[in-house]
C-alpha cells in the first residue's frame, strides 16, 4: 500500500497505487466499503468512481460502473467515466457568459460550445485527499482565477460516504473570492447488469419530472421546458429505456437518443422523493438516486461507438449505460429564467446527492 503523498492530514487511510500518467504523476485508489459487501473504488484524479461492486438477487457481486484500469485513459480516452464534472457540468452556450456587465470566453470543446469544465477540466486534475477511512473519503481542488476561462478562485471539496444501507453520499462544496459560476456534478456511466454486460436498453427508468428542457440540433437549451405528458421522454412511471429511444420525435433526433435535462418535481429536488430510479431486470439491481438539485440529465451513450476498450478488456459500445447527472439546467448563465448558478464571495455552493443501490427478487 502506497501512503497519498499529498494528503492535509497525517491519519488519513493510505491508499493503493493505482498507476502513473505519462506526466509521471502518480494516482492513487482509495476503497470505499461496508458490512453488506459494497465495494467502491475511487481515485485521485478527477475524484473519479472506478468501480463499484454489488449484489445481485443471487448474491453475486460485479462492477456496475464504466472505467479504465489505466489512469492515463482517463485523461485521453474517457467520455468524463465516473468523475466529478467542473467547474460547469454540461453545455455553456458559444462557451462564453456575461457576469455582472463582462463576458467570459471558455474552452470550446464541444462543436463550439463549453462542455463539462472545457479542456482540462476537473475530471483531469489530481484532487488532494483531505480525509479518509473505509466509508468516507474528502478530496479538494482549487481552480485558480481565469482556470479555463471562469472567473475567480473557485475552491471545491467533494465527500463521498458509503453507509450501512448501500448508500453512496456525494456532498459538493464551493466558495469563491469572485462572483462566478458552478455546477458540479458526478458522471458515473452505470450498467446494472455489470460494465461488461453490453446494452443497457432493458434497463428500467423512472424520473420524477413533469417537464424537460428543450434542446436544439447541438443539444443547446431553446429556454422551453415543454410537458413530458405524450412524448417519449415521459419517465414517470418506469419503462424500459429502449422501449421509445428510437423514436422519429424531434427532441431524440436531435440527441441521438436520450441526451437531455429533466426538470426535477418541487419534491424531487428538494431530496424528499426520487429524483431517479433505474432497475435492471436481468440482475434485480436496483439504484435510487436522491438529489437537491433542479435537474437530472439522462444521457443512455449514444456517442459511444465500441471505440472505447475499458476495464478488463471490455468493449463500450452503443447505448451500453445509462448516466444520470444531477445538476442545474444546461447554459443557465445565459438562460435568466433558469435557476441560477451563479456563486459569490462569502456564499457557500453546498449540494448533495445519495446513490442508493438495492436489490429486488
Amino acid at each position: 500500500m502506497t501512503p497519498q503523498s499529498n494528503s492535509e492530514e497525517q491519519n488519513t487511510m493510505p491508499g493503493s497505487h493505482f498507476g502513473n500518467l505519462i506526466s509521471g504523476e502518480a494516482v492513487t485508489l482509495y476503497m470505499l466499503t461496508n458490512s453488506s459487501g459494497l465495494e467502491i473504488g475511487v481515485i485521485d484524479l478527477g475524484a473519479t468512481i472506478v468501480s463499484l461492486m454489488a449484489p445481485d438477487r443471487d448474491g453475486q457481486f460485479a462492477d456496475i460502473v464504466l472505467g479504465f484500469d489505466n489512469p492515463q485513459q482517463y485523461i485521453t480516452d474517457s467520455p468524463y467515466f465516473g468523475t466529478v464534472v467542473g467547474r460547469y457540468g454540461n453545455r455553456i452556450a458559444k462557451g462564453q457568459f456575461t457576469l455582472d456587465g463582462e463576458t467570459y470566453t471558455l474552452a470550446k470543446n464541444n462543436s463550439g460550445h463549453h462542455l463539462h469544465g472545457g479542456d482540462v477540466g476537473f475530471d483531469k486534475r489530481l484532487w488532494t485527499v483531505t480525509s479518509s477511512n473505509p466509508n468516507r473519503l474528502e478530496m479538494k481542488l482549487v481552480s485558480p482565477d481565469g482556470d479555463e476561462g471562469y472567473p475567480g478562485e473557485l475552491t471545491v471539496r467533494v465527500t463521498y460516504t458509503l453507509d450501512e444501507d448501500n448508500r453512496l453520499t456525494v456532498d459538493y462544496y464551493a466558495t469563491t473570492d469572485k462572483p462566478t459560476v458552478v455546477n458540479l456534478t458526478q458522471h458515473s456511466y452505470f450498467n446494472l447488469a455489470g460494465h461488461s454486460a453490453g446494452s443497457a436498453m432493458d434497463h428500467e427508468l423512472l424520473i420524477n419530472a413533469e417537464r424537460y428542457t428543450e434542446v436544439d440540433s447541438e443539444l443547446i437549451p431553446t429556454g422551453q421546458l415543454p410537458a413530458v405528458v405524450g412524448t417519449p421522454l415521459d419517465f414517470r412511471q418506469p419503462v424500459a429505456v429502449g422501449a421509445r429511444i428510437d423514436e422519429k420525435y424531434p427532441q431524440l433526433v436531435n440527441g441521438g437518443g436520450y441526451d437531455h435535462n429533466w426538470v426535477l418535481t418541487e419534491k424531487a429536488a428538494a431530496g424528499s422523493e426520487p429524483a431517479a430510479e433505474v432497475r435492471d431486470p436481468k440482475t434485480g439491481r436496483t439504484l435510487v438516486i436522491y438529489t437537491e438539485e433542479p435537474g437530472i440529465q439522462f444521457y443512455a451513450g449514444n456517442f459511444l461507438d465500441g471505440s472505447i476498450i475499458g476495464k478488463e478488456g471490455a468493449v463500450y459500445d452503443y447505448r451500453n449505460t445509462v448516466v444520470l447527472e444531477t445538476q442545474h439546467f444546461p447554459d443557465s448563465p445565459n438562460q435568466p429564467d433558469f435557476p441560477s448558478t451563479r456563486l459569490d464571495p462569502g456564499e457557500v455552493y453546498k449540494t448533495r446527492t445519495v446513490f442508493e443501490f438495492g436489490v429486488e427478487p
